[in-house]
């Protein structure tokens, strides 16, 4: 018996998935449309072109000075202290006098001894004056004599000086302030020893308070000796004139920046310490007009700025590079690039591409939801019941 053969054939189903796959392939996904953005654009114009520059400055004494004993010694007392307003002859610190009191008294010993030695010559010269009217002597011996006498006098005078000078050294121990002011530092402490001229305290002498600033080089010229500026304290509202009085011939060695002195007029004094904004004249030509735009509106393609201007025929966007010259402000100065008329994007300038539709953002204000004007109130609805059927 030959068994039976049954032909295998392919269900329905199975070819129905097979066709659904090959259209599936042959499917285009069709691409996203661009998204349509929202921008905040302006109209570009020409403006008056008044560069303002704006340094940062620190009120300080005219004169600042740097007081020191004139002697050296063990610092044992010190009345100054920081911020402490003090008079002209007042004593600030006092070094150990022990040992020049000592040296005082030595040098009045040998005054006393160069004394009696002078009185002794000229007693001696006396008498050989009377001998020599009588003839008992020559005159080389009185000569002799007078001799002795003018040495003993000049060791005298010598030893006279040695002790006023050894008194003013004991007086030195003493700091005194020769000048009245603030103290503003103080550089050493008692129980320090300190030789001649070390500075021991430091002193703003009271008179015209100076503003100090720093110019970069390339704005050495906005600050030429003379040129007037206005100084605003940031801890007041007051504005006060001012003129350059000096600028460093020199650069300092690590900033590379150079020290300008502004000179305040009038009587009112801001306090010492204080922080100034230092403000010249325009630096802009009298007259001179310049494209000025956000800074918000820049952005960086390759080595130079370029910014979005707005096409209002088909409302897409296009890069244009510009050339920029200067800031002023908060805005930058165009040297070349755009020209008045031009529409240029301000925001959202990091999210467009060339060729975007874009849309003009308008600051659109909310209406307010109208009113509910209340009324009587409604008897709540009756209840409804429910059959259930079997």
């Amino acid at each position: 018996m030959h068994p039976i053969q049954i032909p295998r054939q392919a269900p329905l189903w199975s070819a129905i998935l097979l066709a659904i796959a090959v259209l599936a392939g042959c499917a285009r996904t069709e691409a996203q449309p661009e998204p349509v953005r929202a921008v905040k654009v302006f109209t570009v114009a020409a403006a008056g072109l008044t560069l303002q520059q704006e340094f940062a400055g620190e009120v300080r004494p005219r004169t600042e000075s740097r007081l020191g004993f004139r002697v050296g010694g063990k610092i044992i007392q010190r009345q100054a202290e920081v911020g402490q307003q003090v008079k002209a002859g007042a004593v600030l610190a006092q070094l150990d006098p022990q040992d020049y009191r000592l040296a005082t008294e030595a040098a009045r010993a040998q005054v006393a001894a160069a004394r009696t030695n002078r009185d002794l010559a000229a007693a001696d010269f006396k008498r050989y004056v009377a001998l020599r009217d009588e003839n008992f002597i020559s005159g080389a011996e009185l000569e002799r004599r007078e001799s002795t006498l003018k040495a003993a006098q000049a060791q005298l005078d010598q030893a006279q000086a040695q002790l006023a000078a050894q008194g003013n050294q004991a007086r030195y121990t003493n700091l005194v302030a020769d000048v009245s002011g603030v103290i503003t530092a103080v550089e050493a402490e008692p129980g320090q020893v300190v030789v001649a001229g070390t500075p021991v305290v430091r002193i703003a002498v009271d008179g015209p308070r100076d503003v100090q600033f720093a110019v970069p080089e390339d704005k050495l010229g906005v600050v030429r000796p003379g040129t007037e500026v206005a100084v605003k304290v940031w801890a007041g509202s007051e504005t006060l004139a001012g003129r350059v009085r000096e600028v460093a011939a020199s650069a300092d060695p690590v900033t590379r920046t150079y020290s300008v002195k502004v000179s305040l007029a009038g009587s009112s004094q801001p306090p010492l310490g204080a922080t100034a904004a230092v403000l010249p004249q325009a630096t802009g030509p009298a007259g001179a007009t310049a494209i000025r735009i956000p800074t918000s509106a820049l952005r960086q393609v390759g080595q130079g700025s370029a910014v979005w201007v707005l096409d209002r025929q088909t409302m897409t966007v296009q890069v244009q590079p510009v050339e920029v010259a200067s800031a002023d402000g908060n805005e930058a100065v165009i040297a070349a690039g755009l020209a008045p008329g031009m529409q240029v994007v301000s925001a959202g300038v990091h999210v467009l591409a060339p060729g975007q539709k874009v849309t003009v953002w308008q600051d659109k204000t909310s209406a307010a939801p109208p009113m509910a004007i209340p009324g009587p109130a409604l008897p709540p609805p009756a209840p409804t019941l429910t059959t259930a059927t079997r």
